[in-house]
This record gives C-alpha cells, structure tokens and sequence, in this order.
C-alpha cells in the first residue's frame, strides 16, 4: 500500500533513515562508551556500572571468549539470564567477540532449553546461577563445551556469596573469575558488517513450534534508528532514566531499553523480577524514571498497588507498550495516574522487533498500534496475496531493513513465510483506515469460526474489560456440535469483587453480537502468562472439550 502515513509524520520524523550510519551494533557501543564515559549506564541490585565500566568489563569478556574458550566469528553464544549486571556485560563481549547471542529464557524446562541449544547448535553458555540445575538436565541431551556461571551480584559494590551449584557441574568459570582472566588476553575487534548475524530469538511464529528468528547487525541497527527517528523529542542525550521490567532476553527490552537507550547515554535501571510489584514499586519510589516500557498486565498490575498513587511521575515522558494489547481502560487510567497516555505499537521478534508505533506528538489514545515507522511499508493482504481495501480485514505483512533474513536453518517455513516481493507474513490480521493507523484485529490462529462467522478473541475480551470486578480476561475457541466453535471466556476477578457469571453475560449481551458471546464463562484465579506477561491462549484451550492443548 502506499505511505498514507506520512502525511503524520510532520516536519520532525524523516520518511526514510540511513541505516548505514553504523557497520555493526559493535561501532554503536564503541561510539556510545566513548561518548559517554563517566556517566551511569546500568542499575541493578544495589550496583551501578558506567558506560566507561560496561567497556573495560565487555572488552575483558569478549578477550575471554576469543582467548581462553576460542570464540571466533559466527559462533552461538547462548546467554540465559534475568536482568542483571552481567547481562548487558555479556552480551556487548559477546557482541565484540564477533558471536552471534541466542537468548535465552532462564524459566525454560531441561526440554525446551535442550530444543533451542540444540537447533542453534551452542555449545558454550552463560547462566545464571538460578537456572544452573536446569541446565545440567538439559545437557544429559545435548553437548555443551563451556559454561560460564553469573551471579544476581556479579559486578555489584558487593558481591553476594556464590551460589551452591548442581554437583553435576564440574567444568565451568564464574562469570567474575572470567572477566579476570579476559585481563591477560588482547581484545581482538572482529571486522563486522550489516549482513554478519547478532541474535537468534527464539519464537513460536505462527506454528508454535520454536525455531530462531535470524537477526543481523543491519536488523537491530536500523530499528534502533527507525526508533529514535520517530521519537526525537523523546530522547535527551546523556539525561534519560529508564526502567526495564521486561526481560532483556525478549526482543522488545533488548532492542528499546538496552540498545536504543544505550545509544542516547541513558542511565538504565534493571529489574530481575517484575513480578514482585512491592519491589518494582519501591524501584519507582527510589528513581526519577523518565521512560518505562511494559505490557498491558505490568501496568495494571503497578496501578492496583496502593504506594503507585504516592509517587511523582512529574519526569515521566514517555510510557511503552507492546508485547500484548494495551487495553483502554489501562491507558486511561495510566493517563490519569501519570498523565501520560501508554504509547502502543506493534511488533514481533521477526521484525526486530518494531514496525508500527503511535506518534508521540498525538495525545489521545488511538486504540491501534499506531503508524509504520520511517523506511518501512506495510501491505494488508486476503490468503491469495492480494492487497485488501482500506477498512478491510487483512493478513499485515511487513518489508523493511529491520525484518529478518528469515528462520534459523528452516529452509521450508521460509519459503512461506515470505512473499515474492519480500513481504513477511506476520499472521496477525489487521485493519488500516485512511491515515495508516493500524489496528490488529487478531491472530489468524486465534480466530474463532463461530457458525461461519469469523470472532476475534480481543474483541471479546476489550468488551468484557469494561465489565465492573473484571481484572483480566482471555478467550478462546472450542469445538461446537452446532456451531462448528463457541466462545469460551476465562476471567479473573479483581479482589473481593462480587461478580457473578449472569453479570458477564448481561454485560455481554448489549456489547456484542449473538454469535460472539461467550457459550461458557469460566472464572479462575488467574491467566498462564508468558515471561513478558503475555497471555497464552493455547494453554486456555481445555482438553476436555477436545480443544488443542
């Protein structure tokens, strides 16, 4: 489709960005730690580390990996860890050391870290103490040379005591032991370029089967500055504060926090675990944020605390969201709170992750995940790969210098996933009206075929979130002798709330359609959600109604 939304941009944003600016994301650290020395980079457990320390200590890792474990070019590094100190450490060595990092989740099971090392075939990984167990269990199936162990106090002013490890694991470096020995080897800078490989993210796509998202160094380099085309006034070199609640092993904290913000000079503050909102709280409390990025659960989850309404967020300029849909409810209330709105966009591990953001000079909040950013196009297409009409219902594919070269060794998926001209299928339909704002309806996976009728399970469940004691809600499709599928909605009560099932469908009944209210109403204490908080609709799917599980 053509580039309707330009005619948003105004004078600030460029319609195209020169992604050639920089070779590799190892010339955007140098230049980053050089400009900005002294000043604080990272907060984490009570240690900081300047952008001068993140150097000295990621050059000494990065000597490690090539010197004492022979890391060359190309190499899979796998790093499985929460957001501590150690993480921005070892991926910028590895990064330096001319690796390509998998990322890993530390809450996998033994089996789903044994599939990813496997299929990326790693053999030397950084864990984090806490996954250690874990990952001994995985290596009963899969071989692994090296393995260097990171403590939560790694780096810190004190280092905490080291952890008792699985007695299984008898060949291995701690991780501060290992920026030691990187001290007696010469750092050797590695020739990169556009096309050389940085990350494999590991995704379910549209299949569900986890497979690598094969991310170059032009990928992340562009996104980066398509991001910070887009949001000039966002950033204020060298002053930023930024929380990072979400993982920095998903694609949207790596990219956002870490790189973008890195890249500006921001101070950034690490949180292990955004599940202890006491903690996240107390984290706000103590620091003058200026950028926060999250899900729609996080946000609401620091809303129903009652120590968030007590804080000044006077500094606040910018609120993220992504991962899952930002409700309104939630925005609003955010906007209420903070007096900012939650800025939604959308993107995806194939993308790096961004493709569409909403323009940070308009106030309101839009309901859609905004416009595409510089230098991308987007094109909504039926299942024949014709472009559908503006207001129509379409599969969204994306080109642009930040999408993927394709899947880790899956030749196949490839050549599905892709258009001939380039496009990436995203498998998410979505609707453009005449500015090219874009509302994702649904996932096609997630449709529910309900007498032939297609119902999109976010539609649903925003109906149902302005329902009085609803907290959350999710829904999905199960088998229905007369209607093919029927709705099952599953909802979580706020606290004490009185809510009876009649209610819901009450409140359903004058907000939706016949064929898409709900056949069943379950309530439960709570939704599976993914690391990010992303509700995971596929473990909703009951067995015993003879839904996929």
């Amino acid at each position: 489709m053509e580039r309707i939304w330009h005619k948003i941009y105004g004078s600030d944003i460029p319609s195209e960005i020169n992604h050639r600016r920089y070779c590799s994301i190892a010339q955007l650290i140098e230049e980053a730690v050089e400009q900005y020395a002294p000043l604080p980079a990272f907060v984490a457990l009570g240690g900081e580390l300047s952008y001068g320390d993140v150097d000295r200590l990621s050059r000494q890792f990065a000597a490690y990996l090539q010197g004492e474990l022979g890391i060359k070019k190309g190499d899979r590094v796998a790093l499985m860890s929460p957001n501590i100190l150690a993480f921005p450490v070892a991926m910028f060595g590895i990064i330096r050391a001319g690796a390509v990092q998998v990322n890993v989740n530390p809450l996998y099971t033994a089996h789903e870290l044994a599939h990813q090392l496997a299929d990326a075939d790693v053999d030397t990984v950084i864990v984090f103490s806490g996954a250690a167990k874990t990952l001994v269990e995985a290596m009963e199936s899969v071989s692994i040379r090296h393995v260097v162990v990171a403590e939560a106090g790694d780096l810190g002013q004190s280092p905490s005591p080291r952890s008792p490890l699985p007695p299984k694991l008898t060949e291995f470096a701690w991780f501060s032991d290992a920026i030691d020995a990187g001290a007696g080897h010469v750092f050797r800078p590695v020739d990169l370029n556009h096309d050389d490989l940085i990350y494999l993210q590991y995704t379910g796509g549209t299949t569900g089967v986890p497979k690598g998202a094969a991310l170059s160094h032009g990928n992340l380099i562009a996104n980066i500055l398509q991001f910070k085309s887009f949001a000039p006034r966002i950033f204020e070199e060298g002053r930023d504060l930024v929380i990072t609640a979400l993982p920095l092993y998903h694609i949207f904290a790596l990219m956002v926090n870490c790189l973008s913000f890195f890249s500006a000079g921001a101070k950034n503050v690490l949180v292990a675990n955004p599940r202890d909102i006491d903690s996240l709280v107390a984290t706000f409390e103590r620091h003058h944020i200026s950028i926060v990025t999250g899900v729609n659960t996080l946000f609401a989850n620091l809303m129903a605390h009652p120590r968030i309404h007590h804080i000044d967020f006077s500094p606040l300029r910018l609120a993220l969201g992504g991962g899952s849909a930002i409700l309104k409810g939630t925005s609003d209330k955010w906007h209420s709170l903070t007096g900012k709105h939650i800025k939604e966009g959308f993107g995806m591990s194939e993308t790096s992750p961004i493709v569409t953001l909403n323009p940070l000079h308009l106030e309101d909040f839009s309901e859609t995940v905004g416009i595409p950013l510089p230098s991308t196009d987007v094109s909504l297409r039926d299942d024949d790969g014709q472009e559908v009409a503006i207001g129509e219902p379409g599969e969204l594919c994306v080109r642009g210098p930040q999408v993927m070269r394709g899947y880790w060794r899956r030749e196949e998926e490839n050549a599905t996933s892709f258009w001939a001209d380039g496009f990436l299928r995203t498998g998410d339909i979505a609707i453009s009206d005449a500015n090219g704002f874009i509302k994702i309806v649904d996932r096609r996976k997630d449709m529910v075929l309900v007498s032939g009728f297609n119902v999109f399970p976010n539609e649903i469940e925003a109906a149902v979130a302005s329902c009085p004691g609803v907290l959350e809600s999710a829904s999905v499709g199960v088998p229905d002798d007369k209607t093919g599928e029927a709705v099952h909605l599953f909802v979580v009560k706020e606290p004490h709330a009185d809510l009876t099932e009649e209610q819901i469908r009450e409140h359903c009944r004058v907000r939706l359609a016949a064929y898409k209210q709900p056949k069943y109403v379950e309530f439960v204490s709570e939704l599976p959600k993914s690391a990010v908080g992303k509700t995971l609709r596929r473990a909703l799917r009951s067995p015993t109604t003879g839904a996929e599980t």
